[in-house]
């Protein structure tokens, strides 16, 4: 199963991502924004920054 993104609303009434592997696990965790949309254009960009993107250690 692939992973996904989850969009809520926290308790402060923001709005907020998560990504979760296929197995349920949280991967990442987005800031909090003040719209849905917002939070949702916040999950593309990862994706579009995620694309190709490669591994160095620092």
């Amino acid at each position: 199963m692939a992973g996904k993104f989850e969009v809520y609303e926290d308790k402060a009434g923001k709005f907020r991502f998560r990504l979760k592997a296929g197995n349920g696990e949280v991967v990442a965790v987005g800031e909090a924004y003040e719209s849905k949309a917002a939070a949702i254009k916040g999950t593309e960009a990862v994706q579009r920054a995620a694309d190709g993107a490669r591994v160095v250690e620092v």
